[in-house]
């Protein structure tokens, strides 16, 4: 076991300390279930304090590569397939407590955050946000759907706004309401009321074990199809690789849309998440998704990834909306989604719901 710690750094020694364990956890030098070095022998070796090491550690258990177990020690629980790719920019912050792994993101982390870009950003913080959200979250996005879903994209494609409910509706008004929606029946309550609301005629079919059936997909007159591929609510159907599919050619064989709706997929307890309708036909599909879940219900961010053949539409008929999320709750986001601890976040859900269903 050889750490060292540079004091001439800025990075803390916490941090330095971290890194170097988390390495050799992954490369493997520290296997599964086997024990970590006690924090006293860390210490001493590294010449730093106990405190210190504790730190390290962790943040090493709040990221799901250890777990302390009373009265013995630190193990570690990493294993690679179990993980989100994480970002390696800036420093990562020690989480106090959460309690609702569900719904909540560690206030200790989030609140730091906020404090770091009304100190960084100032006055900036005040002007109005680029219509469809600063290029700084819209270029995070990217960056994230590109590790995590294998989506890859132009941040010129995405667009914030205030939640889901706010996307449909704009939604809708660039692809023109005579073309009618397709909606899984059953399906979250919200998503058809806001449709009716919109003045789309709106058809509802009928959900088989593996999504919706085939038989009412053909039958189906509407030329947009609103699905959500993992875990529909209140179902709880993921659609299977056939069915996701089907869904792509249907949308093709009628010149349509498809709206994938991904709420939730982040937490699913699966060693590889399934993949997008959007990665299997990018030129017929947006992309939809919010943090309302992953962070907390008060965060009213949602965005959706457009095709490139709709952004021309999009820009003549509602480009000139402005953006409903406020400019520091913009960079906020994208701190919290650069410096890795939205990516940490969902580790360590994803790793509490799969030992939980074991």
């Amino acid at each position: 076991m050889i750490y060292n710690i540079d004091k001439t750094k800025k990075e803390s020694a916490y941090m330095q300390l971290y890194k170097q364990l988390r390495e050799d956890i992954v490369s493997g030098v520290y296997k599964y279930g086997s024990r970590l070095p006690s924090k006293r022998l860390v210490a001493a070796e590294t010449g730093v304090s106990v405190i210190t090491t504790e730190h390290a550690y962790e943040l090493l258990c709040d990221e799901g590569y250890a777990e302390s177990r009373q009265r013995s020690g630190y193990f570690v629980i990493y294993s690679a397939d179990a993980c989100l790719p994480v970002s390696d920019k800036s420093e990562a912050v020690k989480n106090h407590s959460f309690h609702n792994v569900k719904t909540e993101f560690p206030f200790s982390v989030y609140s730091k955050t906020v404090r770091k870009v009304l100190s960084e950003y100032g006055e900036e913080l005040l002007v109005k946000s680029p219509n469809n959200g600063c290029r700084e979250l819209r270029s995070a996005i990217a960056s994230y759907l590109a590790r995590s879903r294998g989506i890859k994209v132009e941040p010129k494609q995405i667009v914030i706004g205030s939640g889901a409910e706010y996307l449909y509706s704009i939604l809708v008004q660039t692809v023109g309401r005579d073309k009618g929606v397709a909606i899984e029946d059953p399906s979250y309550e919200k998503i058809k009321k806001v449709y009716i609301a919109n003045g789309i005629e709106c058809e509802m079919l009928k959900m088989g074990s593996d999504g919706i059936k085939t038989n009412e997909l053909e039958k189906a007159k509407s030329r947009v199809l609103h699905v959500t591929p993992f875990n529909s609510f209140p179902s709880g159907v993921t659609a299977t690789a056939s069915k996701r599919s089907e869904y792509v050619r249907w949308a093709r064989n009628r010149n349509g849309f498809i709206i994938e709706d991904d709420f939730d997929s982040e937490f699913t307890v699966s060693m590889k998440t399934a993949d997008t309708l959007f990665s299997l036909a990018p030129e017929c599909t947006v992309y939809m998704n919010t943090f309302s879940k992953t962070i907390a219900p008060s965060v009213r961010i949602g965005y959706m990834v457009l095709p490139l053949r709709l952004l021309e539409e999009y820009e003549k008929k509602v480009g000139f909306y402005s953006c409903t999320v406020p400019i520091l709750e913009q960079y906020v986001l994208t701190e919290l989604i650069e410096n890795g601890d939205f990516e940490r976040h969902i580790n360590r859900v994803r790793r509490k719901r799969r030992n939980n269903k074991r």
